[in-house]
Formats: C-alpha cells, structure tokens, sequence
C-alpha cells in the first residue's frame, strides 16, 4: 500500500531537514594565543572572531583553546599545518624567513597602531601579498604594535652611550637589526619570556611598546623609560587561518568575513594596542618609573647609526622579488601620515 504523505507530514520533514542543514553548516574555528588570556592580543583575536560570528547569525563560531598549540615562534607553520585554525605572531620571531614584513618595523614610522596597522595592511594588499609568504595560511590580516621604547632598571638613558653596558631583551626582526647597529648587547626571545629574563637578571631592560609592561607584568621591574619620536622601531605581526579551514567556509560567509578582514581587521586590533598603550603609561607612572623623551640629539644620532637598515632591507626585497622596494617604504610612510 503507497503511504500517504500529509502536507503536515511534509511540513514537518521540512523543518527537520532545515534543522540538520543548519546545523551542517555551523563551523567552529580554533583559536590559540602564546600571550596570557588578558594580554590584549588574546581578547582582540576573540572579539575579532566574535564579531565575525555575530556578522553569521552565528554559522562561525569560535573556540579559545585553554593553552597555546604551539610556542610564538612555531604558531604560523601550527596554523600551516591545521593543529589549530586562527592564531596570530610576530613574524620576525623566524628570521630570514619573512623578509617583506620588516616594511612595517623600522624606526620612527610613527605614534599609534592603527595608524601604522591600516597603513600597512594597504601596503600588504598592493604590494606584499602577490609574494605569497604565507604559503598555506589565509591572511586576515597584518598588523603592528605601538612605537617602540626603551626600558631599563639601571639608569636613565639619554644618549646612546646611556646604553653601554645595559643587556636588553628584543623579539626579533629589524628591531636586532637595530641593536647591531648602535652596538647595543641585545638577547633575542619571545616577549613571554621577558618577566623570567628581568626578574633573573638575564637581561636589565626591554625594548616593547608601553602595552607590553603590563601585560608581561614588567612594571615593579623597569625603572626607567625612554620614548623616541616615531618610536625605536615597530613589529610587524600577521592574524592567519589554515588555507584548508577557509576553503571548508560557504563562499556567502566568506564574504562576511573579508570584509572584516584586511583594514577593517588591523583597524580593530591597532584600537586595542593604542588604549592599552596609554593604560600602561598611567600604570607606569603610579609605580613610579621615570620617563623621558629623546631629544633631537639622541634622534640624529640615533638615525646615522641606523641609516644602512632600510638600504639593508630594500636589497634584501627586491632580491625577494618586490619591485621599487624603497618606493614601497615611502608609500608606506605616507599612507601612516593619511590614517586618522
């Protein structure tokens, strides 16, 4: 006997079978961060994936791994290989490996992360991108920190004979390429590792943006601060998905997602870098630490130390395949000069 199939009936297989593709549909993306669950890095990554779910009534979800897949300088090839799907680092924590990235980190580039974070996400799109550095990652976005400054807990520095005898902790990338140049005894580390290497006595002082003394608790260990115009130099950072996640994600949500990506993206972080930045300063100060801003002095003397890093760096480019690559790093200090 043929079964009878009720317009309810059928109604009612409807809903089931619209259930089970919304479920199907549902993605769920793995997130990790080196940096501890309050720095800003960690709550930006989140909120960032948060939003992105928001923007999918909710068909991408996020999940904050506990603790990190993968030490910073192993993040980028765990995000390559699929032991998680998002995660961000610093792309000099690998040298010689990215060389288009040290665009964003010379010194004096300017005073606010998003301005130099926008600035150089346009730079990447144009430019950067077609070199394809980040082979079997989806690039949401590149990005940098606030300018870099010097902290000790030896003395106050003023010159850069200041500087003699002080060991500093540095992340890699055009920042050790800095040190080298005005002599400076620098350790290269990942900047987790810098509470340890101060409150050891491994190194006196620090070469991070202001952020960075709180978040790595760093405040009743540094004792001095010395801003530089511009800042010392700058980190050039990437937030990346596995290529295979993406390619797993409807073309609709996407979409979704590359419009928050790129400069909406590096907008979104740099925001979180300048606020917290200026917490720190504040922090700074109730504890006590004596600040100062190099003066034109230092600035010059600085420069003629260092004038050989971008000649050192367009070389190192252009051999990589970038065309006009000392055209590019102007483009690049204008773009930051337009960014409001």
């Amino acid at each position: 006997m043929r079964s009878l199939k009720t317009p309810l009936a059928l109604a009612a297989a409807s809903v089931l079978l619209g259930f089970a593709g919304s479920a199907s549909a549902q993605i769920t993306l793995t997130l990790s961060s080196w940096v501890p669950p309050a720095h800003l890095l960690t709550r930006a990554q989140s909120d960032w994936c948060g939003e992105v779910s928001k923007a999918t009534s909710g068909r991408i979800q996020c999940n904050l791994l506990p603790k990190p897949v993968a030490p910073a300088p192993a993040t980028f090839d765990a995000v390559r290989d699929g032991l998680v799907d998002l995660s961000f680092s610093v792309h000099g924590y690998t040298p010689g490996r990215f060389t288009m990235g040290k665009v964003a980190e010379m010194p004096f580039l300017g005073d606010s992360a998003v301005a130099t974070s926008v600035a150089y996400q346009r730079i990447y799109e144009k430019h950067l991108a077609k070199l394809d550095e980040h082979k079997g990652m989806h690039v949401i976005t590149v990005f940098t920190h606030g300018p870099g400054v010097i902290f000790n807990n030896k003395k106050a520095i003023a010159t850069l004979a200041d500087m003699d005898g002080i060991k500093f902790r540095v992340g890699g990338g055009v920042v050790n390429d800095v040190g080298k140049a005005i002599g400076a005894n620098m350790t290269l580390k990942p900047a987790p590792q810098s509470y340890e290497l101060m409150s050891s006595g491994v190194v006196d002082g620090v070469w991070f943006p202001d952020e960075s003394i709180v978040s790595f608790k760093l405040d009743k260990l540094v004792k001095y601060r010395t801003a530089v115009p511009g800042g010392l130099y700058n980190t050039s950072f990437a937030l990346v998905m596995n290529e295979a996640t993406w390619k797993k994600i409807p073309k609709a949500d996407q979409d979704i997602i590359n419009k928050m990506s790129g400069e909406w993206a590096a907008r979104f972080i740099g925001k979180y870098w300048d606020e917290t930045d200026e917490k720190s300063r504040q922090v700074q100060k109730e504890a006590g630490v004596q600040s100062i801003t190099a003066d034109a002095k230092f600035v010059a003397d600085f420069k003629a130390k260092t004038a050989g890093i971008e000649d050192a760096w367009v070389k190192e480019a252009e051999g990589k395949g970038l065309a006009n690559a000392a055209a590019v790093l102007q483009e690049l200090r204008a773009e930051i000069a337009k960014v409001k």
